[in-house]
């Protein structure tokens, strides 16, 4: 059972990273991904974040739409590269 509401900020304390609104940007900021990489093969993730954040978007599970939008953030700077916006 769920107790946690899924949202950015408790998937990032989920992930044991800097839940903060600052922490947040600048972690998307600083670790942009190449267009082909997909979020759970970054290589800066542990063994436990990148199982949390495989499993969530394979089961299509509470947390996949979350994970789904810090996918696109962490690929934000390769789509504008590849649309020149």
């Amino acid at each position: 059972m769920i107790t946690t509401e899924p949202r950015m900020t408790n998937l990032f304390l989920q992930l044991g990273l800097d839940a903060s609104a600052e922490g947040i940007a600048r972690f998307i900021r600083d670790h942009q991904l190449a267009t082909g990489m997909a979020v759970a093969d970054a290589p800066y993730w542990n063994d436990g974040q990148r199982q949390f954040l495989a499993e969530s978007l394979q089961a299509d599970a509470a947390w996949s739409t979350v994970v789904d939008e810090l996918n696109e953030s962490l690929h934000e700077d390769a789509v504008k590269a590849a649309t020149g916006l």
